[in-house]
């Protein structure tokens, strides 16, 4: 990947191009904050299925409290989809190992000052450990990071969830090729090999490997190091506790902690798996995030889960 200008985050079109080892372009955005030397470089990790641009009043948030911020989308989804998604051989993996590496190394050729810092939502909280690069993270955030085992899924509403994806979706994806989910109001159009991924996977996510590369998949995430704080949502049905654990059992070689959040904390009665991105939580769930993205320190202590 060539060394790219810096935009500024005041620029009209702040958009940039971040190239993959394999030769996809992928699609993102890149605020500046206005500070010489900001606090740390952070990259917004997307959910499954979920636009970049649902981050980007967080991702401009941070900038306002002088971050320099990283969105992009994953192979196969809005800015970095291709014209035909029929057919396209896009797999889950290939969104850790292959786009959010390219995302981590582009932002560590243009990190200007301070820490570089993952935040990951749901599958973008677990894709930093499949890349080759993870290493260069210095701290991760993730909100109801998993990977989707079914099994995991909150009691009340398995049954359904188990019927959605893992038996619905890839019926629906066998018949179109891709799975058509904007149609269906079921999040954004995936990848044939996406949509699969997840609704085949095991309770060990490296099963889905290949036997030959299993253990490399195992290495990779245990060679993170990043101190990583989960933040679990009391009725998130994809994002339970189980699920948050399982995941964060794969980053064997990082300081680890959890912490369990209700939405009654922030005086709401529901918030759910997408609900704390909402900008409803500026002055909440948004200001408390600071004290870790800068300090490392742990803004929730009383609720380590």
């Amino acid at each position: 990947m060539s060394r790219q200008p810096l935009p500024s985050s005041n620029a009209s079109n702040p958009t940039v191009s971040i190239r993959c080892e394999d030769g996809v372009v992928l699609g993102g955005h890149f605020w500046r904050s206005e500070t010489e030397r900001p606090d740390g470089s952070v990259i917004v990790n997307p959910a499954t299925g979920v636009l970049a641009r649902y981050y980007h009043r967080y991702a401009q948030f941070l900038v306002r409290h002088g971050f320099d911020v990283l969105t992009f989308d994953y192979r196969g989804i809005g800015q970095s989809r291709p014209p035909q998604l029929r057919g396209a051989g896009y797999r889950w993996r290939d969104w850790g190992e292959q786009d959010f590496d390219a995302a981590l190394r582009w932002m560590a050729k243009h990190r200007r000052n301070g820490p570089l810092t993952v935040v990951g939502h749901s599958i973008g909280g677990f894709l930093p450990g499949l890349a080759e690069s993870a290493p260069m993270i210095d701290r991760m955030l993730t909100v109801g990071a998993q990977y989707a085992w079914w099994g995991d899924y909150m009691a009340s509403r398995r049954l359904a969830l188990l019927f959605k994806w893992h038996v619905a979706m890839p019926m629906v994806t066998a018949a179109c090729g891709y799975f058509p989910g904007r149609r269906l109001g079921w999040l954004e159009d995936l990848p044939k090999g996406v949509a699969n991924e997840w609704s085949f996977r095991g309770r060990c996510f490296e099963r889905s490997h290949p036997a030959g590369e299993r253990q490399a998949a195992l290495r990779r995430m245990a060679a993170v190091k990043a101190p990583i704080l989960a933040v679990v949502v009391s009725d998130d049905e994809l994002g339970t506790i189980p699920a948050v654990h399982r995941a964060l059992n794969y980053y064997k070689g990082a300081q680890r902690m959890s912490v369990l959040l209700h939405p009654a904390d922030f005086g709401h009665d529901a918030i759910g798996h997408f609900g704390l991105f909402h900008d409803r939580y500026t002055d909440s769930f948004w200001a408390d995030t600071l004290s870790w993205l800068r300090e490392g320190r742990n803004p929730w202590p009383s609720r380590i889960s």
